[in-house]
């Protein structure tokens, strides 16, 4: 039987909708690249018209710059979780550096090549890659100095250390074999021989 009502669309709080379109916005930007966010695409994919992305983000840079940032913080939490309670440092720092290994960090390594590039033009883009960046080494450095504190690490800067691991993963990351599986072995350890050397462990403590 047919029925002349229509569907009514869900009414969402400005919140939440402005949350929903940062999400499918960052999803884009990790799947095909932060070129392709566009206030149509947005609108299109959330079947919603473009002027309600607009009122939200008046231009495609201020969501492309909010995209990164929900994108990279995601992938930071997933990599490295803020707090570790009793679990010690030295085994949340492996399971870092083991997520930094596999398909996820091959993700979020694109995107940071991609935003590094476009935020050369963007201004809005290039504040929030300066703070991601600050981000992702205060939570290495945070890591490394409570390692220091517990005395599982022996180093006098945790942050330069941090800077070191993150060097490494950004130059693996932009390698053009693509992935951990292509490199010869003692290039696809190389963060965690510069971790273990330069926090006094001995070779093989984080894992291969």
């Amino acid at each position: 039987m047919s029925s002349s009502v229509e569907r009514k669309r869900i009414r969402k709080s400005p919140a939440a909708r402005r949350a929903e379109i940062v999400a499918k916005a960052a999803s884009i930007a990790l799947s095909e690249g932060l070129e392709c966010i566009t206030l149509r695409r947005i609108g299109e994919d959330l079947d919603v018209r473009p002027g309600l992305v607009s009122h939200y983000f008046p231009s495609a840079e201020e969501l492309v710059a909010e995209a990164f940032g929900s994108a990279a913080t995601g992938e930071l939490d997933a990599l490295l979780p803020e707090g570790g309670g009793d679990t010690p440092a030295v085994e949340r720092l492996a399971g870092f550096l083991a997520r930094t290994s596999g398909p996820a960090w091959d993700d979020i390594s694109q995107l940071w090549i991609n935003a590094r590039h476009l935020s050369r033009y963007r201004d809005s883009l290039r504040v929030r890659v300066t703070r991601q960046g600050d981000a992702w080494r205060g939570r290495l450095t945070a890591l490394i100095a409570e390692g220091v504190e517990r005395g599982e690490f022996r180093t006098g800067d945790p942050e330069v250390v941090a800077m070191q691991i993150l060097v490494v993963l950004d130059g693996l990351g932009a390698d053009p074999v693509g992935d951990a599986k292509g490199l010869p072995a003692g290039v696809a350890r190389m963060a965690f021989r510069v971790a273990e050397r330069e926090l006094g462990l001995r070779e093989g403590a984080l894992g291969p």
